[in-house]
């Protein structure tokens, strides 16, 4: 799924959120400095998390609706000097998604580390890890993946292993001689990676209860994500992401931010002036069974979010889902062009020489 040849590639306990503690909380020591991109609510999470972790945290405030440019990430490293580069690779809350090329280099050049919260993105967008040289990511299964949440996919460089290891600390109860104790191990008792690694790696050491039926979940999701093929996997929410964004356009509504540098899952969607968004999206959860998000922060009101992911990443999905918006704007009074939305979405079809519902 990663695209990796790491070992440490494995399953924490928790939701997206707790995987992102567990590999910020271990790999950054107090006092290291973090750079955050910040182009969205979730650029601001990681922050925090970095934060709460003992860091020196160095922001690079971008524009919501927009993307970093490596012009401007390799001007802040250049001036902080970080010892981890964090980046969210697809922020839902402004459906963008960051360019990774390049970052490698940069990296490099500052002997930094590259951390990606790939939560919404991984499975439906390419994120080759060994390629683009990240050193560690942490995902959940809820997005692409459509499974469950509360099992989190992750995986570690050498070079990010390296630096947990160097705080490995084994707690009383459980040591043995020779056992390191640090002076100042990681933070988080639970999600300690060092102990974790060992949980999973041969020495089985005792650490945590294993969600056991999550493990099935996560097995699930990636294998049918391969059997059918990641490549064929990503351009399949390519495909009915953009037909989406074309029907969305189809009934004169506006797509919110840089379309260059957009997800394939999800669509931002610019609520019309005089429309209830709210009420919208009450209207298409009571009446069609269909549920769109708002955003927040400086979006909340001011946008929908229309996922088309994992098993929603479907033709049958995307033009019902169209249907029903034009029927609930037109209920609300907006004017909207007479099935345009689901004409566009099956014109872009044709265009891809799709026919199937898959």
């Amino acid at each position: 799924m990663f695209e990796t040849a790491n070992p440490q590639t494995l399953l924490i306990d928790s939701t997206a959120r707790g995987a992102i503690e567990a590999a910020l909380v271990s790999i950054v020591s107090p006092g290291d400095r973090v750079l955050v991109p910040i182009m969205g609510r979730f650029g601001h999470l990681l922050a925090e998390i970095a934060g709460r972790s003992g860091a020196e945290v160095h922001t690079l405030d971008v524009p919501w609706g927009r993307v970093a440019e490596i012009d401007a990430i390799a001007a802040a490293m250049e001036r902080v000097r970080p010892r981890v580069l964090a980046m969210v690779h697809g922020d839902t809350s402004t459906t963008m998604m960051q360019p990774f090329e390049g970052l490698r280099e940069l990296c490099d050049r500052f002997d930094c580390l590259l951390y990606a919260d790939v939560t919404a993105t991984l499975g439906g967008n390419p994120f080759p890890v060994d390629g683009w040289g990240v050193d560690a990511a942490t995902a959940g299964l809820q997005k692409c993946l459509g499974g469950p949440s509360g099992s989190a996919p992750a995986t570690f460089s050498p070079r990010a292993v390296e630096a947990i290891e160097a705080r490995r600390s084994i707690e009383a109860g459980i040591r043995v001689e020779g056992d390191p104790v640090a002076a100042a191990p990681i933070r988080s008792n639970y999600f300690d990676l060092a102990m974790i690694f060992d949980y999973w790696g041969p020495r089985r050491l005792n650490h945590h209860t294993e969600a056991t039926t999550m493990l099935y979940g996560a097995h699930e999701c990636a294998r049918l994500v391969l059997d059918q093929g990641l490549a064929a996997y990503q351009e399949r929410h390519a495909l009915h992401g953009a037909a989406m964004l074309a029907g969305v356009e189809g009934l004169g509504l506006e797509v919110y931010g840089d379309r260059a540098h957009k997800m394939a899952n999800i669509v931002g969607v610019v609520i019309p002036e005089g429309v209830d968004g709210e009420a919208v999206r009450g209207a298409l959860l009571e009446e069609w069974g269909i549920e769109i998000g708002t955003s927040f922060g400086p979006l909340a009101g001011r946008v929908w979010r229309i996922g088309t992911m994992g098993y929603n990443a479907r033709r049958d999905a995307v033009l019902t889902t169209l249907a029903a918006l034009e029927a609930v704007l037109r209920a609300q009074g907006h004017a909207v062009p007479t099935v345009g939305g689901v004409e566009a979405a099956g014109e872009c079809y044709v265009n891809a020489g799709d026919g199937s519902p898959a």
